[in-house]
């Protein structure tokens, strides 16, 4: 019985795979330390059969779907949007643009901000968001993060923007600046009218300022809100 490792099969270029080549990983391993929302209840990775002294190794996982990086459903605040298995699978892959848009801690991104980046977007582009804050995940200060004014929510509507994909918890203001009654605006606006919501992504630099192919290959969870998602992007121009 084989239990040594052999590395990767050779691809028929007879080249075995690596890392990094082409595609860019833009996605967080899963690990109970992630950052997170308060509101939502710790992670939990358990190795519950561990070799040599089971015959295999088995890992339970208990998390909430809006943790690590994730996609959200529109069901995740509109009661009768679409689950996660009701996505259209076009809806969560595709062409578009990462911008660079650097913002202080709690600061805002509006539309005027989105108006003036390039290369332009176009109609069912993925719009993909690098402010930088990817930097300060394992920091306190990753739960401050720069968040998008309802004005931008509506500007990315009018632009026919599919998914929006950023690097910090979420594109509505930081989880320390909300006030009594906050009801998450940009979170009901982009979710409403089909714009797809990504959240914790990293390793956006590299790309930023081009335009992409990008895949969310999220977890197809029936009647879920939201689903961890592995995302992977390249240059496409």
């Amino acid at each position: 019985m084989d239990t040594q490792w052999r590395g990767w099969r050779a691809d028929a270029s007879g080249a075995p795979s690596a890392v990094g080549t082409d595609w860019i990983e833009l996605s967080l391993p899963l690990s109970s330390d992630l950052a997170r929302v308060p509101l939502f209840p710790a992670a939990r990775f358990e190795r519950i059969m561990r070799m040599p002294d089971d015959p295999l190794n088995v890992t339970e996982m208990q998390m909430v779907c809006h943790f690590g990086t994730h996609v959200d459903a529109p069901r995740h605040f509109i009661a009768d949007g679409p689950a996660f298995d009701e996505i259209p699978l076009d809806r969560l892959h595709g062409p578009g643009v990462v911008w660079r848009i650097e913002a202080d801690a709690r600061g805002l991104i509006d539309a005027a901000a989105l108006d003036r980046q390039r290369p332009r977007l176009r109609p069912d582009d993925i719009l993909l968001v690098d402010t930088g804050w990817a930097a300060h995940l394992g920091s306190e200060r990753y739960g401050d993060n720069p968040s998008f004014t309802l004005d931008a929510a509506d500007w990315m509507v009018t632009q026919q923007v599919k998914l929006l994909g950023i690097d910090c918890l979420t594109p509505d203001l930081a989880v320390p600046r909300r006030p009594p009654g906050f009801d998450w605006p940009v979170h009901h606006r982009l979710l409403s009218h089909g714009v797809l919501i990504a959240e914790n992504l990293t390793n956006l630099g590299s790309l930023a300022g081009q335009r992409i192919e990008v895949l969310f290959l999220a977890l197809n969870i029936r009647g879920a809100d939201g689903a961890p998602a592995r995302v992977i992007a390249r240059r496409v121009e």
